[in-house]
């Protein structure tokens, strides 16, 4: 049976850590390659700039917070933008790990940030979306939900979208923090939208995937599964890809809501998908990374880990980079599924890696972010 919902979380803020620990190893420079948003793009596929490491040479850096880092980082202009649930936002120089900024807010903060026009857009559990200037911090407007935002905002065509836990998917101005428009669904919008071609695409804690018009707010399609859609959808190809707490990932038509297929695994499917090369990839509350053909929705392959994997996958050229529930970051052929390097954490990993320049990024529920090439 599922526990109270939110208990997690309540868990999640008690675990403090200690703070101020780092570390740095030599580095060998930050190029021009970024990751400024999570899953790298508005379209969410979770493809990265090729480069990723494919051998595991060395910890760069590390950076302790004072809490649970449960969202995935970003990379923007040589700065990475970290969340934590100590409730604070930090940017770090990707080449040394050392601080630059940190923005206090009112509560944890579980949001990835997007970065857009020299502004970092992030959510809050003290029910604002935030917008601080990248380069100082300095909070330039707040936008004020009736719940927690977890949610991770996606920046286009001068607007933000993102959910919030009073069951909307909201869009305001970028430069101003003004309602655009809100579209309502009947729980909360703890995944991230996805955007293309014109339309939102959003899941909610009522079971249904929403195809919403960027423009207007007005819902193209909806589309029912089985129980909570917490896992943010990947647009490919004219086709949406996302996961269900009914065990399946799904296959639905961008423009028709229509399904073409279903996956199913042995438990919640939180994991949001990432799609190249003509194979999905997620990973399963049954422990597994999964490899699946888009057109036949056929396994390609597994690969087994010794817990619950609620990272979303990140592809760097011909590898997946993925973290799980038993404190290990994986790297993982694309092709064929063997593993080609792990990195041990202190605690469980749900944050989803972020790659740029060579480097991977991802934070652990022991409170610290890596650098790892």
């Amino acid at each position: 049976m599922r526990s109270t919902r939110g208990l997690l979380w309540l868990i999640l803020a008690a675990i403090v850590v200690s703070t101020g620990c780092r570390f740095t190893l030599p580095w060998r420079g930050v190029g021009q390659a970024e990751a400024p948003m999570f899953r790298a793009n508005a379209e969410r596929t979770g493809v990265y700039p090729a480069g990723g490491p494919t051998r595991l040479n060395e910890l760069v850096w590390s950076f302790r917070t004072g809490g649970v880092i449960y969202a995935s980082p970003t990379i923007a202009a040589g700065i990475v933008y970290l969340a934590s649930l100590d409730g604070y936002l930090y940017a770090l120089d990707a080449a040394t790990g050392q601080e630059r900024w940190s923005f206090e807010t009112g509560d944890m903060v579980g949001s990835s940030p997007a970065v857009a026009g020299g502004l970092v857009y992030f959510g809050s559990c003290d029910g604002n979306l935030y917008a601080l200037d990248a380069a100082t911090g300095q909070e330039r407007w707040r936008f004020e939900t009736g719940d927690w935002v977890v949610s991770s905002p996606v920046v286009a065509g001068g607007l933000v979208y993102f959910g919030s836990d009073d069951a909307h998917l909201y869009a305001v101005e970028a430069a101003t923090g003004q309602e655009r428009w809100r579209f309502r669904t009947d729980d909360w919008v703890r995944s991230s939208p996805a955007l293309s071609g014109g339309v939102v695409y959003i899941g909610s804690e009522d079971g249904y995937l929403y195809a919403v018009d960027a423009a207007t707010g007005r819902e193209r399609w909806r589309f029912e599964t089985y129980d909570y859609v917490d896992s943010s959808p990947a647009v490919a190809d004219g086709i949406v890809y996302f996961g269900s707490d009914d065990g399946f990932l799904y296959a639905v038509d961008a423009a028709t809501g229509r399904e073409r297929w279903r996956f199913r695994t042995n438990d919640w499917v939180r994991s949001s998908p990432a799609v190249a090369d003509g194979v999905v990839y997620f990973g399963s509350d049954d422990g597994y990374l999964y490899a699946v053909d888009v057109r036949t929705a056929q396994e390609r392959w597994r690969f087994r880990t010794d817990d619950w994997v609620r990272s979303s996958p990140a592809l760097s050229g011909g590898t997946v980079y993925i973290g799980s529930d038993d404190a290990y970051v994986y790297a993982v052929d694309a092709r064929t599924g063997q593993e080609r390097w792990r990195f041990r954490t202190n605690d469980w990993v749900r944050s989803s890696p972020a790659i740029a320049s060579g480097i991977l990024f991802v934070g652990s529920d022991d409170g610290s972010l890596y650098a790892i090439r």
